[in-house]
């Protein structure tokens, strides 16, 4: 039987996840968000047995981070026949995924207010 080292998410991983999820990330991007970025290079499958996740969760979690551009995809060709092998790596730097994800959040506050103000404003009118 062949052993294999995988990385899993621990505790202060599921910590950061919880934050994400209460700042509105869906926890399966989160958790899939966080191991890629921990690991060199992964498949769907590495991500499903390490984040404990289902592979719709990853697959929706995957075509999420590939459209923000956070992760890049590589196709690896199987020995014989079948579709190649999708590969996932980080396309940019955790801290810059934390700057885009603060300034998406930055732009929600700031609509929320505009739209206190707007209500706020109708409704002295009356």
């Amino acid at each position: 039987m062949k052993e294999k080292n995988f990385v899993v998410l621990d505790n202060e991983d599921e910590k950061a996840v919880q934050l994400f999820a209460e700042l509105g990330m869906p926890k399966n991007l989160a958790k899939t968000l966080l191991y890629i970025y921990q690991v060199d290079e992964c498949k769907t499958s590495d991500i499903e047995q390490c984040a404990d996740l289902r592979q719709p969760e990853v697959s929706v979690a995957i075509r999420e981070l590939r459209k923000k551009g956070w992760i890049k995809t590589r196709y690896v060709k199987k020995s014989g026949k079948g579709r190649p092998n999708h590969v996932y790596k980080p396309a940019t730097t955790l801290s810059d995924v934390m700057k885009t994800f603060e300034q998406e959040k930055l732009k929600d506050v700031e609509t929320i207010q505009n739209d206190m103000v707007e209500l706020e404003h109708l409704l002295s009118n009356r």
